[in-house]
């Protein structure tokens, strides 16, 4: 029971995580249509941004925070400024070797300023061990879920209540009748890419919080296809139920049967939903008629 506890919570900080990465990532399909590959690598920028401002230059975490989503911000609305908006009607696989193209020059700035050597993140979450129905874990998980799950929630209020989310959602569904409304488009698609970069640097922090700082951080974005395809591309509650079994499961499967079948078992995932259900679990089903 101790085992399952511990193995339970794990779970949910990994898959807290990835539902942050993957909320992004689905925001910026539904929003433009773009599949982004470099989705990891905003993990690694926002995690080794966070590391400089508290580790190297010695600010206190809160200002950290702030810096790290501000800059995450900033790189978002750049890339769709100056790289993604001239590509509008390309081919697909055109926007898709851009994205690919992004996540190797991402990671080639960060490692070229900062290495390639594994470092201490500057930890601002308590870490100490507390005993939870009998199991021993660590609060730094506990705290990870609740950040997670916070920004989760704001999120949803964002798109629900507020008027800029409401017209993200409008050009979500369809963006010519978005346009005729005076909805801008363009500023939608900045604002997605801004958005989906802070939330993907937000669970960078939260990663390297625990597991310290290093390039392996943008290996958790190859895990977000999973989630996405077993969530829905195109829905947002879709990603952070696809983010909670992707790591509940990967957990399980480590701690029951190891042999490294949890680095596998999302990609297992990823193929079984798409033989049975290639929507995902509340994907929006398309059908065109020829």
């Amino acid at each position: 029971m101790d085992q399952f506890l511990q193995l339970t919570l794990s779970g949910l900080t990994n898959g807290a995580v990835l539902a942050l990465a993957a909320l992004g990532f689905v925001l910026i399909y539904k929003a433009s249509d773009v599949i982004n590959f470099a989705q990891g690598e905003f993990l690694l920028v926002g995690a080794y941004v966070m590391f400089a401002v508290v580790g190297e230059l010695g600010w206190h975490w809160t200002v950290g925070i702030v810096v790290t989503v501000l800059v995450a911000v900033a790189l978002g609305m750049l890339l769709e400024r100056f790289v993604l908006r001239p590509m509008i009607g390309e081919p697909i696989i055109s926007l898709i070797m851009v994205t690919i193209g992004l996540s190797s020059l991402l990671k080639a700035v960060v490692s070229g300023i900062w290495g390639t050597d594994e470092r201490a993140f500057p930890s601002f979450i308590p870490s100490d061990p507390i005993n939870v129905f009998g199991a021993t874990v660590t609060t730094d998980k506990l705290w990870a879920i609740a950040i997670a799950a916070v920004f989760l929630v704001a999120f949803n209020l964002f798109f629900r209540r507020s008027s800029s989310g409401i017209a993200m959602r409008a050009v979500a569904d369809d963006q010519q009748a978005a346009l005729s409304m005076g909805i801008s488009v363009k500023k939608v698609f900045a604002m997605a890419w801004s958005i989906s970069a802070a939330t993907a640097a937000i669970g960078g922090i939260i990663i390297a919080n625990i597991l310290g700082v290093s390039g392996n951080i943008s290996g958790v974005g190859l895990q977000v296809f999973p989630v996405v395809i077993l969530g829905g591309l195109d829905s947002i509650p879709g990603a952070v139920l696809g983010g909670v079994i992707i790591g509940l499961l990967q957990a399980y499967t480590g701690g029951y049967v190891g042999h490294g079948l949890n680095s596998i078992i999302p990609f297992i995932v990823l193929v079984l939903i798409l033989m049975v259900k290639p929507y995902g679990l509340f994907g929006q089903e398309i059908i065109e008629r020829v």
